[in-house]
């Protein structure tokens, strides 16, 4: 039986994503570089961990963790996969995600959800912990 390890997104800037969504959710964390890493990225021709084309988003608590990945294309349509979230404080979530970089796509209240983008508008749903909004 297959288990889920990670989940990838394609996306132009992978540490800029990777930073989004680990501060977007609760015991996330972009992976830090050691001294292999910075190596594997100097191998690559690349002096910054800023432009790394693959960066990853971990918790030692959750799984799975998030791999960024950058690609040459751009987001054209609307995802096929994306990540349901849920929050206690809903009002006070939007807002921290707003802030972010996050933006609200999708009013689905009277269904208990709304539909949010990240900064390279890959789509995701926040819900209430009680299932409401």
């Amino acid at each position: 039986m297959a288990r889920l390890k990670d989940i990838v997104f394609d996306c132009r800037h992978a540490a800029s994503l990777a930073r989004f969504w680990a501060a977007l959710l609760e015991g996330y964390v972009v992976a830090p570089y050691g001294e292999s890493e910075l190596e594997r990225l100097r191998q690559a021709g690349i002096d910054d961990p800023e432009d790394d084309p693959t960066v990853l988003v971990e918790s030692s608590a959750a799984s799975p963790r998030l791999w960024f990945q950058a690609v040459p294309e751009e987001k054209v349509v609307k995802n096929r996969v994306h990540l349901d979230l849920v929050s206690d404080r809903r009002a006070a979530e939007v807002d921290r995600l707003l802030a972010l970089g996050a933006s609200v796509s999708a009013d689905h209240r009277d269904d208990g959800w709304l539909t949010l983008q990240d900064p390279e508008g890959n789509e995701f749903c926040l819900f209430e912990a009680d299932g409401s909004i």
